[in-house]
């Protein structure tokens, strides 16, 4: 489990396309050299599991198929980077919300505004995920942990503030580029509670209150 707290954003040094999947490499934080095998790290919001590697060279991850035709990270390239964050330790601290590392889908950057030192960017709704997305409700966008400011028919904003515009890849991100979504997932748990007991839009009413309240 991740917070959307994004702990490192890192330069891919390798991405090298195989019959099925890809392999993925990025060049490793600093304060990183106990990333062990198997260990589970967030790259840009996508759940991925680290490959045998010695403490002094890149993270390596397998990308299935999947994940490829999920999430942005089968357009990664040489020297792009991505967000990094470890998985929550028992005694961390926890902030953001509960983020999974299961991308739901991609979607589009649609407006990006300056006000002083803070920023206002907005993205693209789409109906197959809307339901989940209430104002003042949390998202994950490659996954950064952030807070849906306003919301409409067809998009919605997030307020970014400097220290997240600084440490990460948001800031590089301009009008169509794509980010990956993971909606709240306790938002998903809800409703499938509420799908035995509850016609569709009953459920989905529900849902929405629940979320807002």
């Amino acid at each position: 489990m991740f917070t959307g707290i994004v702990a490192a954003r890192a330069p891919v040094v390798r991405f090298e396309r195989r019959a099925e999947g890809a392999l993925l490499a990025v060049e490793r934080p600093a304060g990183w050299d106990d990333v062990t095998t198997g260990e589970s790290v967030a790259v840009s919001g996508v759940c991925l599991t680290a490959l045998p590697g010695k403490r002094t060279e890149p993270l390596r991850f397998d990308l299935s198929p999947e994940t490829l035709s999920r999430s942005t990270l089968g357009a990664l390239s040489k020297g792009r980077r991505v967000n990094l964050e470890r998985a929550l330790a028992a005694a961390d601290r926890f902030g953001g919300h509960v983020v999974a590392g299961h991308v739901d889908a991609t979607t589009a950057v649609t407006g990006v505004e300056r006000s002083a030192d803070f920023w206002t960017v907005s993205f693209a709704l789409d109906p197959s995920w809307a339901r989940y997305v209430v104002e003042k409700g949390s998202i994950a966008l490659d996954g950064i942990s952030l807070t849906i400011a306003s919301l409409r028919d067809g998009d919605f904003d997030v307020a970014v503030i400097p220290h997240t515009w600084e440490v990460t890849t948001l800031s590089e991100r301009s009008v169509g580029d794509l980010v990956n979504v993971e909606v709240d997932v306790l938002a998903k748990y809800v409703e499938r509670m509420l799908e035995g007991r509850l016609g569709t839009a009953a459920k989905d009413e529900r849902l929405r209150r629940l979320l807002s309240s």
